[in-house]
């Protein structure tokens, strides 16, 4: 089987208006007139094909606003404060409650509150009633034969509550499309139980169900098809005559097994191969054919990149638009807002990129901090807060720069929550969901490293920075960066755990590596952490005090951004040894040869100790709470926690 080619991509702008263009929902190739009816209490979330008029009116009946007396406007003429009326029952009034039925011969009602003494069968008013008063008259609600909604209409809760109080049991609404979702690859598995090396579970297939339920469709999911060209083709054509619109996963790139392109060439229309956005670029985007009997015609067919971010791009910006459009569902905005970015952002000029961002309230600042960018870190979208748009043959940002921001989160979640730019180590997942859990907005963690977060504090793009550098003059860890960095006092140092640091090798030790002199032997690899981490300059520390050369050492300059990452290097194979955490190590069942113990503390701006947050997070520092998760996680010890330095 040839490679695919796809040279010349298509601008996302053009695309996605030839798609909503071949797509649009009139005659047979949309879903706008394919209707049915549904009971209204089952509504919510449809869309109404046809305006709905009212059946009935509400209230029915001429209704009493008010709980009081029912009376003749016209007899109470003259009461006063100074000159009080007496009316007796039945010949004046009637008690009545709300909602009841107001009698042919009164036309007001005095509420129960205005009586200055009453019985049984006489009452005292100090003031006249008016005509009409405290009554709801016949549709003051709804009045049967106007229109409640109007066509093309999203149903909501409030909008059942109108329809069943005018009358209407059954609303006839627009077929929701129904999206085939095909997972392919021979390596595809079902459940965990199937992994083995080379093995990937199908979690894309189930995104996609998903995401296509938040916009108004009916998934339809199936099995995963095998790399083979008539079994896809069989599998496509049988989803083709099932649903609306079908989405192949994966299969969109240029490998030799990649079939999906042919299957819809095959089949149908090729549109378009490729779309100038990154992640995403391999999307493929077709229209079904006519089929044996007529019934596959003109349906959308799209390929999606295997990749989860590239997928879920693709199926965000461009699938998305058309599951609303079938469904008559206009597609919302998201919220905009505005931030300062604290890194650069460069791009690569050939696409419109989507990247994936942190943020948080810094003073009255809101700050951004670019996630990985990689197409395949799926942990990158469950992280990320916004996505900011990085234009086609645009350079990028640079660092204290303004973005505009595609909210993914609802604000509210994020700016009351502690923003921590600094060095990586798994209790600071313990701290986040401790303050979560005690009702805040939580604190938010991006790893750059100690240093990068010295520096993100420094500049005020953050509330506290997790550090662990030594000063090789002392052998002391993190008192000498206020010193060195923070002379205006702006920022102090809070204690927070003994750790042990060590080299973290396979089970059983097999390479026998004891020191850092035992990575230059033949054939050891070792991994390193990025520029800047803590890790990284004890690890020089320890080379420059034993003699070893940095050259020695293979493996030296390919760089892990957490403990997490070293580690599970080791565990897959692809590294003898690496620098990192005892907690990390004990995580992936790994052994582990200790170094020497080091301090993990904060650096936290001097205002927010004052705030709710602060004293919440000094508090959690000193909890039994935290305390307890530590011991589990094994390889800390704590001294002093939350204490501030020099206090």
């Amino acid at each position: 089987m040839k490679r695919n080619i796809y040279l010349n991509p298509l601008n996302f702008e053009d695309a996605l208006a030839r798609l909503q263009k071949e797509f649009a929902p009139t005659g047979d190739s949309g879903l706008r007139g394919h209707s049915e009816r549904v009971s209204a209490e089952d509504s919510l979330g449809r869309v109404s094909s046809a305006a709905v008029t009212a059946q009935l009116s509400n209230p029915n009946h001429n209704a009493s606003a008010m709980d009081g007396i029912c009376v003749k406007a016209e007899s109470t003429m003259g009461a006063d404060p100074r000159s009080p009326l007496t009316l007796r029952s039945p010949q004046d009034f009637i008690w009545i409650d709300t909602g009841d039925v107001i009698p042919a011969s009164m036309n007001a009602v005095i509420m129960i509150e205005d009586l200055s003494e009453s019985d049984e069968t006489r009452v005292v008013i100090t003031a006249p009633a008016h005509p009409w008063q405290h009554i709801r008259p016949v549709g003051e609600d709804i009045v049967a034969g106007e229109m409640i909604i109007p066509s093309h209409h999203r149903i909501r809760p409030v909008d059942m509550g109108a329809l069943i109080a005018g009358g209407i049991t059954e609303v006839e609404v627009i077929k929701r499309p129904v999206v085939g979702i095909i997972p392919t690859g021979t390596e595809i598995i079902e459940t965990p139980d199937q992994m083995k090396p080379g093995a990937i579970l199908d979690s894309n297939s189930r995104m996609f169900s998903a995401m296509v339920t938040e916009y108004g469709g009916l998934p339809k999911r199936y099995s995963p098809v095998i790399d083979d060209y008539e079994v896809l083709r069989a599998a496509v054509s049988r989803a083709l005559d099932e649903c609306d619109m079908v989405v192949i996963g994966a299969g969109s790139s240029a490998g030799s097994e990649d079939y999906s392109k042919a299957v819809i060439c095959e089949l149908g229309e090729l549109l378009f191969h490729g779309v100038a956005i990154k992640p995403g670029k391999p999307a493929v985007f077709g229209r079904s054919g006519g089929g044996p009997d007529g019934k596959q015609g003109g349906k959308p067919l799209i390929c999606i990149p295997g990749y989860p971010v590239s997928a879920w791009v693709v199926f965000d910006r461009l699938v998305q638009p058309l599951v609303r459009q079938l469904s008559g569902i206009r597609k919302e905005r998201g919220i905009l807002r505005k931030g300062i970015l604290t890194r650069p952002l460069v791009s690569s000029l050939k696409h419109l990129e989507f990247v994936r961002v942190k943020c948080g309230l810094v003073g009255d600042r809101t700050v951004v901090t670019p996630l990985s960018r990689g197409a395949g870190i799926s942990m990158s979208l469950v992280q990320a807060d916004a996505i900011v748009e990085v234009p086609r043959e645009y350079e990028g940002y640079q660092a204290g720069e303004e973005v505009e921001l595609d909210m993914l989160k609802p604000w509210s979640d994020i700016e009351g929550r502690l923003v921590s730019i600094g060095s990586h180590d798994l209790l600071m997942d313990i701290l986040a969901e401790l303050m979560k859990s005690s009702g805040t907005a939580g604190l938010t963690s991006t790893h750059s490293g100690s240093m990068g977060g010295v520096m993100a504090v420094k500049r005020g793009e953050c509330h506290i920075a997790p550090v662990h550098v030594l000063d090789p003059a002392t052998g002391i860890y993190n008192s000498h960066l206020t010193d060195q960095y923070m002379k205006d006092g702006s920022v102090v140092l809070v204690k927070g755990v003994k750790r042990i640091q060590g080299l973290i090798v396979r089970p059983g030790n097999p390479r026998n590596i004891m020191e850092v002199r035992d990575l230059t032997g033949e054939g050891i690899v070792y991994v390193n952490r990025q520029r800047g981490a803590g890790t990284r300059i004890l690890f020089d520390y320890l080379c420059d005090r034993d003699g070893v050369r940095r050259e020695q050492i293979e493996g030296y300059t390919r760089e892990m951004g957490t403990h997490m990452a070293v580690a599970q290097a080791v565990l897959s194979g692809t590294a003898d040894a690496g620098m990192g955490v005892a907690s990390a190590a004990g995580m992936m069942g790994l052994d582990f040869i200790p170094v020497g113990e080091e301090d993990y503390d904060f650096l936290v701006r001097e205002d927010i100790l004052e705030s709710d947050q602060g004293r919440l997070f000094l508090q959690i520092l000193q909890s039994e709470a935290f305390a307890r998760d530590l011991e589990r996680l094994g390889g800390y010890r704590l001294d002093t926690p939350g204490k501030v330095a020099g206090s």
